[in-house]
This record gives C-alpha cells, sequence and structure tokens, in this order.
C-alpha cells in the first residue's frame, strides 16, 4: 500500500507542474482581438497526469527495491522471461525453427519499404555486437565508433569509383581498412579511461567527419558519392526486388557469421581477458594479462564488424555523404548495446531491432515519436539498468579437497 508521505509527495510534484506550466498551458493572448483566453481545464488535466505519473513512477519504484531486497535475502532467481525461455529446451527449439522459417519467409511476405527497413536493422545488429566488444566486453567506453562505420563505407565508394572494384572485393578491404584505424585509435588511449577516454573516441569520430566533409579532392566533400554498385550475384541482372532480397539474405548470412564468431571470442582467452579488463583494470594488469594487446584488439575487432557494416551501407543506398556518419549514429548504436545489454549478444539483437524498427512504426506519431524514445530510455536505465537481457555473471565452485576424499572414502 502506499503510504501518506507518498501521496503527498505525488501532490505537491503535481502542484509544482501545475505552476511551471501554467504559462503556457492555460493563458492564450489573441493579438488580433487583443483578448486573453483562460483555458483552466488545461491546468486540472495537467495536474491531474502530473499526479497519476508520480504517484505510479514511486508505486514502480517501491516495487523494484522491494524486489531487490527479496533477491538478496531469499536468493531469488533474477532471470528475465526471455532468458527463460531461451533457457528452456522446450521452447527453444519450436522458437528456433519459428525464428528461421519467420526470417526467410520475411522479404517474400512484406512490402519492399519493410524489407529495406528490416536490412537496415540488420546492419546495425552486425554494427552493434562489433561495438558491443568494446564497450559491453572490454568496458572501453567508445562515442566515436561511427569512425569505423564511415570507413567501410567510404572505402566501398572510393575504391569503386577510382578503380572499379566490386562489393565482394571491397567488404574484405573495409574490414582490413576499419581493422587499421581501430589499431591507431587505441594507441593514443592506451592510457586513459572513463569520461577521458569517451571524449578522445568522440573528437576522433569528429576528426574522421571533417576530413570527408572538408577534403574534396578525396571524398568528394559535402556532395558525397552516388551511384554505388549494389553487390552482384555471379554477374545476373536483378531488378530492385531482387537486389534487395539478396541484400537481405546477405545481411542474415552476416549477421549469424558475426554472431558465430563474437560468441567464440566471448568464450576465448582474449574474451576472458576483456572481461576481466572490463571488471579492474589494475587488477587484469596485476595477473598478467597483457593490457596494451588486450585494449589494441578489443578496438581493432570491434572496428572490423563497422568497416562490414559500413561497406554494406554504401552498397544498400547507393549514396553516401558525411551527414550519415554524425554523433548520433555513435550514441545510436551506443543505444542499442546498452539497451539490449551490455555483454549480451541476444540483447544486442533484440535492442537493435526495438530502436531500429520501432522509429519507423511510429510514423504516423512524428511529432511525438522522439519522445517516446527518451521515455523508453529513461524507463530502461531506471528499471532494467543492466539492459533488457542483462549479461550473467560466470560463477565457478571450489568444492575442495576435503569433498573428493571423501568421496573415495565411501
Amino acid at each position: 500500500m502506499m503510504t501518506f508521505q507518498e501521496i503527498k509527495k505525488s501532490f505537491l510534484a503535481a502542484i509544482w507542474f501545475m505552476f511551471l506550466t501554467f504559462p503556457i498551458m492555460v493563458i492564450k493572448v489573441n493579438t488580433i482581438e487583443k483578448t486573453i483566453e483562460w483555458h483552466w481545464w488545461r491546468m486540472a488535466a495537467v495536474g491531474l497526469g502530473a499526479f497519476g505519473l508520480s504517484f505510479l513512477w514511486r508505486y514502480l519504484i517501491r516495487r523494484k527495491e522491494a524486489g531487490k531486497r527479496k533477491a538478496e535475502v531469499g536468493g531469488e532467481d533474477k532471470q528475465t522471461l526471455v532468458q527463460r525461455l531461451l533457457s528452456n529446451p522446450r521452447f527453444y527449439l519450436p522458437g528456433l525453427i519459428a525464428t528461421a522459417v519467420m526470417v526467410v519467409a520475411f522479404p517474400f511476405v512484406f512490402s519492399l519499404y519493410q524489407t529495406n527497413i528490416m536490412i537496415t536493422a540488420l546492419i546495425y545488429v552486425v554494427v552493434g555486437l562489433g561495438l558491443n566488444i568494446v564497450v559491453g566486453l572490454a568496458g572501453l567506453l567508445d562515442l566515436g565508433y561511427v569512425a569505423f562505420y564511415a570507413v567501410g563505407a567510404y572505402s566501398y565508394a572510393l575504391l569503386n569509383v577510382h578503380f572499379g572494384v566490386s562489393f565482394w572485393m571491397a567488404l574484405p578491404i573495409g574490414a582490413a581498412l576499419a581493422f587499421l584505424f581501430g589499431i591507431l585509435l587505441g594507441f593514443p588511449v592506451l592510457r586513459l579511461r572513463g569520461d577521458y577516454l569517451a571524449i578522445v573516441t568522440l573528437g576522433f569520430g569528429e576528426i574522421i567527419r571533417l576530413v570527408l566533409e572538408n577534403w574534396n579532392e578525396f571524398s568528394f566533400g559535402p556532395s558525397g558519392i552516388a551511384n554505388i554498385p549494389k553487390p552482384g550475384l555471379f554477374g545476373i541482372d536483378l531488378n530492385l526486388q531482387q537486389s534487395t532480397t539478396f541484400i537481405y539474405f546477405l545481411m542474415i548470412a552476416l549477421a549469424l557469421m558475426t554472431i558465430f564468431v563474437v560468441r567464440r571470442l566471448q568464450d576465448s582467452r582474449i574474451g576472458r581477458a576483456w572481461i576481466a579488463l572490463r571488471e579492474d583494470e589494475v587488477a587484469c594488469q596485476a595477473m598478467g594479462i597483457d593490457k596494451t594487446r588486450t585494449k589494441l584488439s578489443a578496438f581493432a575487432l570491434g572496428a572490423t564488424w563497422a568497416g562490414m557494416g559500413g561497406v554494406v551501407f554504401a552498397a544498400k543506398t547507393t549514396f553516401i555523404n558525411p551527414t550519415s556518419f554524425t554523433i548520433w549514429e555513435s550514441i545510436i548504436i551506443l543505444c542499442v548495446v546498452v539497451l539490449g545489454g551490455m555483454g549480451s549478444i541476444v540483447g544486442v539483437i533484440i535492442g537493435a531491432m526495438i530502436l531500429i524498427l520501432l522509429p519507423e512504426y511510429l510514423r504516423a506519431f512524428s511529432e511525438y515519436r522522439m519522445l517516446i524514445f527518451g521515455v523508453i530510455l529513461v524507463l530502461m536505465m531506471v528499471f532494467r539498468p543492466g539492459g533488457i537481457i542483462s549479461d550473467v555473471r560466470r560463477t565457478y565452485k571450489f568444492e575442495g579437497l576435503g569433498n573428493k576424499t571423501e568421496n573415495k572414502s565411501q
């Protein structure tokens, strides 16, 4: 039950909100007829809405704290419904089969517009899993990740314009160039962490964008590069529908490969080194882990997937310019990782689908969709700071030699 003190706080919050919005919501001045209209019902609506939202907010906060105390005392399982379903064999196999059927049938059931949206979401899945290596596993806050995305896109566009390089040749070249740029970024930030690391990577991303925007002889400046060829299929001429379907299945294959590689990296020796670096950098170095190599590998391998995503983005849109690679793109990719769950592969996939598909399907509410987007992020960070599917920390239990001796004697 809500206490009288909480009801009082909600009432005071409603009064204060009514006072702040009074000049905007209540008073309307007609400059033509020189009259003033008073809309008192709006003030009442603001008060009731503020009281209800404040009441609901305090109730949810109280529920969250009560659940946290209960989990600490009773050791309650903190897994979400999605995590329980994924770990249950009865739901896992049918769900996997249903997902595979839906993925294969998607471009043949839905329109060209829907398929293009899904391709964009899959690109963000691949790029988000790359950033998940840097932020989620290694714990290095990178706000300039879009720079590697731009390197991949411009590598394909420029190589095609000047040398006629095809998409299939540009895909590994873009990944290799992004890998190289990841190493170049990694060296200056080896001694940085936290906010300082974020500021330096943010500056790196802006430097790349400004170079592309102002170096007209190299990157064609703000005009960008048009008529970038789409990926071919054994020299077969594809129309727009067929080409879009082919890019869709190409992104499915690239996403599956990314999931497999990132999963293997996560369970490998270098993956455990990344997690150790994220948890405690000093302890990580004290245990003999090479901090320099660990950081450079995280930046380089994370950038590789951004480079491949950039090549596919250039092929999909057939036109790129520097405005496609602003800091807002870095923030969106970071939101995909944080919202889905840092370190969680399934979480990043779900986060990408939500953040890319939701704005497109809310175009009917174009005036309010960014507000809805912001509210969702705030609620997630307050009530599920670990993301939709938080990464489960692995625990190891040492049974001791005494138990083994006892078992042998029996």
